[in-house]
Order: structure tokens, then sequence, then C-alpha cells
């Protein structure tokens, strides 16, 4: 499939159009990640609101909305039905929010900026690659990566700084290493008198281009570093239930139906986020490992 997507951006390499080619021989997993799935409550207000491949959390108050990350460019007005059917309007989104700038996650944020008229916030590397509607050389998927509608006017923030909509507060943990840009994000929903700790984990696999060196990089002099970091700030934050950017990557979905069917009366699982640093971990250093790097 190739989608032609409109989009906006200062300096992005085309003003008026990107063309995507989402086709096999181009993006192998984008039909599996785009299949439909029924959006559904994670806890109190917060929603998974993605696709069967892809996560899209919607967190909501009176006041206004916040979501994190927009999936694929073709898989956008997906998201905005799946936020309707839950009976929130998109035009309430306040501030859109990404995990880290791939195709795969940040595609489809400029079509719902558009709808919505939300204020987009990223950290430094994300916000310029999201402006540019595609990744630069410090990326270790950049070789791969493919571009997407360029997003307008992102605005940058700061490691711990707190995202603020109405009576919402979601913190950003930069946790780099993946991208250069990579923010993992947590926050407190309520439902009844139980409040738990939402951790919205960033993807913490080395996976790269053929050829690019972790280890071995100037381009992404820091990588093995910000890995290491990254991974020691997640393990440390507070954490309830655990969301990630591939719902597979914490078997989200599998956890959603079984707190529906009633094999479990709640999500709630931090053993399940020490366990995700901890096989993060393990993979990263094999790749480390592998690349005759000693980090």
């Amino acid at each position: 499939m190739l989608l032609v997507a409109a989009g906006t951006t200062a300096g992005a390499q085309s003003r008026d159009t990107v063309r995507v080619d989402y086709s096999a021989s181009r993006c192998h997993s984008c039909a599996a990640w785009n299949q439909p799935h029924a959006p559904a409550r994670i806890f109190g207000n917060t929603y998974y609101v993605g696709t069967a491949g892809l996560s899209s959390i919607l967190v909501t108050s009176p006041k206004g909305h916040i979501l994190i990350d927009g999936t694929l460019a073709m898989s956008a007005p997906q998201v905005m039905a799946n936020i309707r059917a839950l009976g929130f309007r998109v035009e309430d989104i306040k501030v859109i929010l990404n995990s880290h700038a791939h195709f795969d996650h940040a595609g489809g944020i400029a079509a719902i900026q558009r709808a919505s008229e939300a204020e987009v916030a990223a950290s430094p590397w994300s916000a310029a690659t999201l402006e540019r509607g595609m990744s630069d050389s410090a990326d270790p998927q950049f070789a791969i990566d493919l571009p997407y509608p360029p997003v307008a006017s992102v605005r940058v923030i700061a490691d711990d700084e707190s995202i603020r909509v109405g009576p919402l507060t979601l913190t950003a943990h930069f946790t780099p290493g993946h991208t250069p840009g990579g923010t993992s994000w947590t926050w407190v929903s309520c439902e009844h008198d139980e409040c738990l700790h939402m951790l919205y984990a960033d993807s913490q696999t080395a996976v790269s281009a053929p050829g690019f060196l972790f280890t071995k990089n100037t381009t992404y002099p820091t990588a093995v570093h910000d890995f290491e970091n990254g991974l020691t700030r997640l393990a440390s934050l507070p954490c309830d239930i655990l969301m990630t950017t591939h719902p597979d990557a914490s078997n989200l979905i599998e956890r959603l139906a079984a707190r529906d069917s009633g094999t479990i009366a709640t999500l709630r699982d931090p053993a399940s986020c020490r366990d995700y640093v901890a096989r993060s971990r393990a993979a990263v250093m094999k790749r480390f490992a592998s690349e005759g790097g000693n980090p």
C-alpha cells in the first residue's frame, strides 16, 4: 500500500505531501500491526485506543485529554475512531506525546494533531525528528526507518518535565537507546478508591539497520551509555500497570482479555515491570556482546 499523507512543517522534506510506502517489501509488519483492535479501558481514566500491534494510550479528564503515540499514518483514522467509540471527542485532546519518533509510533500524530488542534510535545531529538518527518544518522534504524507526515510546531520538553492538562499530570522520563530521543511516561490513574502508578515504557530493544554497531559508533556515540542509564531509570520508576509501545512486549492485549474474562481481578502486576526491564537488559547486553564491545 502506498499512502499519500498530507503534512506541514518548517524545513521538512516536503511541505505538501509525504509518500509513505507501507507495502510488504518496505514494511513486512505493517499489515499485522494495523489490524483493528477494539478500544478498552485499562484502568480508571486510562484507555487503549491503538491497533492490534501498536499502542496508543488515551488519558482523559473533564478538562481535556492527553494522547500518547499516534501509531502508523495509515492507522490514524482507526485511533480516532477508537477514541470516539469510547464516547470521547478527538477535539478534546489537548496534548499529544510521543515515545520515540519512528514511523510506527509517530506516523499518525500529524493527522491527529490536525483533527484535534492539540499541542505536540517531545524530547529535543524527537521533536526535531517529528518536525522533519524522518530520522537522522544518529538513529540506529536510520537506514531502514520510513518517512512519515511531519508534525507542525513541536514543543520541546525536558527530562522529568510534567505535562499538565486540567487535573492530569504525566511525567517524562528520558530513556534513550532505541533512539536518541526515547521517552517513557508515568502518571497515576484512579478507579473507585484505588489509585495506581501507570508506566508507558518506551522500546528498549537494540534493533538497528545492517552495519550499525552500538558499541563502535560515531553518529550515536552515547548509545551504550544511554541504554544503561535508560534501563536503570525504568527499573526505578513506580509501576503498577505496565504498557509498552508494542503491546506484545508487555502482553497487554492478553492481560486485558484475561481481566475482562474474570481470570484475573486486575492488571496490577509490579513484577511485569521488573521482568520487562530484566528481559530488555539481557537482550541489549547480548547485542553488545555480539559486536565484540565491552560496555
